[in-house]
Formats: structure tokens, C-alpha cells, sequence
């Protein structure tokens, strides 16, 4: 009956997690677009070049806030895990550091994703087509590819971000800000695709190392797991049941 029951309600639990670490990333979103609203309303609407500038400012608030935010998150598991080890029988956690640190980027990688191609889904359906008055036509492939990236960036730098919040590792916190800044930023080089598909793919690829390392990966355990082979256990040992084993 209990089995049935936590099997039952785990799913339930695993979307509601999802839900918790999504409005955290929702509420930066929220506190970013204020501040760009605001900073707009005060502005000169009629200097474009002005305008752009507070674009790029609307930008590198939001990557700060929502680096401020996992953070934030990432101390309320922390009072969380505590809270859930004193009341376990063997004294440990459930949950690994680990496993918080990979669902918490995945949360924020899919909202963030969704929010980054929504507005193009909703373009697409017309009217007119890209790439008729000169616009790219690779715009929308494009827009999946950097949408992908961003999912996958954000599930890394969650797992490098926890560790590093965990064993105070400044430096890597600061990696992980100066990544997201500089991705960010490389968006802006737009429709110009070759120029911020090509070194976002490449951050990408270095940041998801730069996880799998941190995660405790190698490359046995990658070739382990490639492999799909298990280990036989040569010790294991079969005794009859009518006589006594032999001791050596």
C-alpha cells in the first residue's frame, strides 16, 4: 500500500517541483521587465540608439536577476535538504545536491525556452512568410537551434552553479554569470546568425564538459555508459543447502 502510494504521488511532486523552480525564474522575469518598462518610460523614445542601449541594459538586469534568483533557490533547497535529513531515519537526504542542481536548470531552461519561442510560433502562423522582403529565411531553424541552446545551457550551468554555491567556489560563480551575460549579449548580433549560432553552440559544448566534469564524469564512466555493459560480480557464490560452505 505505501509503495503504491509514493509511486502514485511522485509524478505529481515531480511536476510540482518543475512548477516552483519555473515561478522563480518567472518572478526575475517580471522584476526585469519592470525595470526596462520604467527606464523606458523615462527615456527618450525618439533616440533609436538610446533605445538600443536600454535593450541591452533590459538584458544584462535580466541575466543578473535570474542568476540571483537560482541562487536564492538554491538556499531555500539548502533549508530544504537540512530539514528533510533531520527527519529521516538514516539522517541523510532523499534527494542529492546533484539531482536539486539538474532539475533546477532543467525547470529554468524549459520556461526560459518557452518564453524565448513563443512570440516566433505566434509569427509564424502569418500573415506573410520570412524571407519575402529580405528577411532570413533561416530565422525560425535559427530561433529553434538558439532555443535548444538555451535549454541546455541553463540545465548546465544549474549543476555548475549548486556545486559551486556549495563548496564556495567564487571563480566558477562568476563564470557562470560572465556565460550567461556573454550569451545573452550574442543574441544581439541577430540576424547576422553566423556570427551568434556558431560561438553559442560553442559555450554550449564547453559549459556541458565543464557539467559533466562537475557532476563527477570521466571518460570511463562515458565509455562505461556508452557501452551498456554491466560489470559481472565474480565473487557471487552458490551454496547448497544441504551441506555447510567450506571456510578458506
Amino acid at each position: 500500500m505505501f509503495v503504491g502510494r509514493e509511486t502514485a504521488t511522485a509524478p505529481l511532486c515531480g511536476k510540482s517541483r518543475h512548477r516552483k523552480r519555473a515561478f522563480f525564474w518567472l518572478v526575475s522575469l517580471l522584476l526585469a521587465s519592470l525595470v526596462w518598462f520604467v527606464s523606458v518610460r523615462l527615456s527618450d523614445r525618439g533616440d533609436a540608439a538610446l533605445q538600443r542601449g536600454l535593450l541591452g541594459f533590459g538584458a544584462a538586469v535580466s541575466v543578473l536577476l535570474q542568476e540571483l534568483f537560482r541562487f536564492a533557490y538554491f538556499k531555500l533547497l539548502k533549508k530544504a535538504d537540512e530539514g528533510l535529513a533531520t527527519i529521516s531515519e538514516d539522517g541523510r537526504s532523499p534527494i542529492s545536491l546533484r539531482q536539486m542542481a539538474y532539475v533546477s536548470g532543467l525547470s529554468f531552461g524549459i520556461i526560459s525556452g518557452v518564453f524565448s519561442v513563443i512570440n516566433i510560433l505566434a509569427d509564424s502562423i502569418g500573415p506573410g512568410t520570412v524571407g519575402i522582403h529580405g528577411d532570413s529565411p533561416y530565422y525560425f531553424i535559427t530561433s529553434a537551434f538558439l532555443t535548444m541552446a538555451l535549454v541546455l545551457l541553463h540545465t548546465f550551468w544549474g549543476v555548475i552553479f549548486f556545486d559551486a554555491c556549495e563548496k564556495r567556489r567564487y571563480g566558477c560563480l562568476g563564470l557562470v554569470v560572465a556565460s550567461h551575460l556573454l550569451t545573452s549579449g550574442l543574441t544581439f548580433l541577430n540576424p547576422r546568425y553566423a556570427a551568434s549560432l556558431g560561438p553559442i553552440f560553442i559555450i554550449t559544448l564547453c559549459t556541458g564538459l565543464w557539467a559533466f566534469v562537475t557532476a563527477g564524469g570521466s571518460f570511463r564512466s562515458l565509455l562505461k555508459c556508452l557501452s551498456c555493459k554491466q560489470e559481472d560480480d565474480s565473487r557471487v557464490m552458490t551454496y547448497s543447502a544441504l551441506r555447510v560452505p567450506c571456510e578458506d
